[in-house]
């Protein structure tokens, strides 16, 4: 067991015993926030913590019925053809009163307070709808990538939902990807495997997102039903400048064509990580050397400024990658 400790001092101010223990109890969950076995000191930011999150919470329970969701989407690149062959879907939301918000901030509170599982059942049927889009359009994007929170692939209805909403929705099920974090799989092996079986009885697709920074051992990995391995973009930031981080990306290429499987690269910012990866034998890239993240109608607007790009790309010619986003 590794304990959280949260520390609160009384330092003369007219503080009551409740009060004293209130701030050591925020100064506990912050700790919890950062890991395991923390210690943190309360301090007076901590209230304003607390009382974002509280608003956040206040906000996010009603988002959904108020429409402050939309899907953006980023594109996924085949490598050998040069075709854009799927998006990942990612969720934004912006907040009537709070304005934008990040996914790091309202996705684990979602989780936490249990709203992903309504939020993610939506994303996943908007998802299916906007692919559904891309298929009547004859676009070479015929597929979408979705993440699958941890709330959500414990539940027992799981594979029933995904299986409903492909019906409804007219959706092929092989047109869809679910993207499993790395870590709960490592949670609950017999289980998992149990769900993902699953699943793949229905048709998907699935991958293991951000490859490399959960737990899960290569022991693990050959007993799941597994189509595709995210390298997480930790990996790729520094790959032309760092011989780690490319020992451990061709370590998990190689790995992954030696089971059978894909493997797609997050965080694509520069040619430089594009001719590495392409050298390495990646299957497929995702980055904004491609694209950003964008909503479905700017992502097909998009397109004829990335079918330009792949076409210098095709000749040899270097292009000027999309700016970082701040």
């Amino acid at each position: 067991m590794t304990p959280s400790v949260g520390i609160a001092k009384h330092d003369g101010a007219a503080l009551t015993p409740e009060q004293l223990l209130r701030h050591a109890e925020q100064a506990m969950n912050a700790a919890k926030s950062t890991g395991t076995g923390a210690i943190r000191l309360y301090d007076e930011s901590m209230d304003a913590e607390a009382q974002r999150r509280f608003a956040l919470d206040a906000q996010l329970k009603h988002a959904l019925e108020r429409g402050e969701f939309t899907v953006h989407y980023q594109p996924q690149l085949d490598l050998a053809s040069g075709e854009l062959y799927a998006c990942e879907a990612l969720l934004r939301w912006k907040s009537a009163r709070l304005g934008p918000v990040f996914p790091d901030e309202f996705i684990p509170l979602a989780e936490e307070n249990g709203y992903i599982l309504d939020i993610g059942a939506w994303v996943l049927e908007q998802a299916c709808r906007d692919a559904v889009t891309w298929s009547e359009r004859d676009l070479s994007i015929r597929g979408v990538a979705v993440n699958v929170s941890v709330l959500q692939f414990i539940q027992p209805g799981f594979a029933p939902l995904v299986r409903d909403t492909l019906a409804r929705t007219g959706l092929e099920p092989g047109s869809l990807e679910l993207e499993i974090t790395e870590s709960l799989l490592a949670a609950d092996t017999q289980s998992a495997v149990a769900t993902l079986t699953a699943l793949k009885a229905i048709g998907v697709r699935l991958s293991i997102d951000d490859f490399g920074t959960g737990y899960s051992s290569l022991s693990q990995l050959k007993h799941f039903p597994i189509d595709r391995i995210k390298i997480d973009r930790a990996f790729i930031r520094d790959l032309h400048t760092d011989s780690q981080d490319a020992a451990i990306t061709d370590a998990i290429i190689a790995m992954a064509g030696s089971l059978g499987l894909r493997v797609l690269a997050e965080g694509v910012e520069t040619e430089e990580h594009l001719e590495r990866l392409m050298a390495a034998g990646c299957d497929e890239i995702q980055g904004y050397w491609l694209g950003r993240p964008q909503p479905a109608e700017a992502l097909l607007e998009d397109l004829e400024r990335i079918d330009a790009l792949l076409d210098r790309l095709h000749r040899g010619v270097r292009a000027t990658p999309i700016a970082r986003a701040s």
